[in-house]
């Protein structure tokens, strides 16, 4: 009776899978610098800004550069024209956040300029189109597809995020009371992304959590290049305090819902999962 080796199924050596992990943490990095690059472009007028003088009013000229960026990454095709229509949506609603934020004194724009809204300068607006582009993109880029939602109730908490950016100041601050609600109806949503042709799952909250702090990290920057001033920094640069980490959290779920929404109605992608 001959014996039979049985040969172990072959499994990839430790640095096989390590050089495979780097090639992916690349591959994932490489997508989310790219959707970045409206976000990068404005810290970018904000830095040359902040040291060259380049003859008109510093906020008039960082709106002229938004909109040559804006343009340069539509004639590229960096992003689309659908994309181009939600950050035009999220840039009217961002600056009359801005417009009522700034006349309650919750932060100025203390530089001079023509190019403005009342006390707010019209180049605050991009700021929040540089969200809704960086989700647009990643969406695009990673081929993101969310598990179903229910889309009614996850909106209306949404639309709620926004409207309590207002009413916060004359009755009770709801927004962790909403960021409950929308984690119990999220909880166990996860949104998958695909990168070097694999397909990778995470957690909604997760997603969002991350992409909050990263925006606090970006805010704290571009407080320090002069992009606004909070009250508490009137006499000199300080880190803003890390509880707007849940307001910007807040932010980015009204905003990737909206972005959800606008595509629903664009037309549903076949694996993006919503129920009403």
């Amino acid at each position: 009776m001959s014996a039979v080796e049985i040969v172990p199924r072959h499994r990839p050596g430790r640095a096989a899978r390590t050089r495979e992990s780097l090639l992916d943490l690349l591959a994932f990095g490489r997508a989310q610098a790219l959707s970045c690059a409206f976000a990068v472009a404005i810290f970018a007028g904000l830095a040359v800004t902040r040291v060259v003088d380049v003859g008109i009013p510093r906020y008039d000229a960082l709106l002229i550069w938004c909109l040559l960026v804006q343009v340069v990454l539509v004639a590229t095709r960096l992003e689309t024209r659908d994309e181009l229509l939600v950050i035009c949506v999220f840039h009217v609603l961002g600056l009359g956040l801005e417009v009522f934020k700034v006349a309650i004194g919750s932060w100025s724009y203390p530089e001079p300029g023509v190019l403005r809204l009342g006390d707010v300068p019209l180049y605050s607006g991009f700021m929040y189109a540089a969200v809704a582009s960086y989700i647009c993109q990643a969406w695009r880029r990673l081929d993101l597809r969310v598990d179903p939602v229910p889309m009614v109730a996850t909106m209306a908490v949404a639309v709620g995020f926004y409207v309590n950016f207002f009413t916060n100041h004359w009755i009770t601050d709801l927004r962790w009371v909403l960021l409950g609600v929308a984690a119990l109806l999220i909880a166990r949503r996860s949104v998958t992304f695909r990168v070097r042709g694999l397909d990778r799952r995470m957690p909604l909250l997760v997603s969002f959590a991350l992409i909050g702090l990263f925006i606090w990290v970006a805010e704290n920057a571009a407080t320090l290049l002069g992009a606004w001033t909070y009250a508490s920094q009137a006499d000199g640069w300080s880190l803003v305090h890390p509880s707007k980490i849940g307001s910007w959290m807040v932010l980015v779920i009204f905003s990737f819902m909206l972005v959800l929404w606008l595509k629903q109605r664009k037309g549903p992608r076949r694996r993006d999962g919503v129920t009403a």
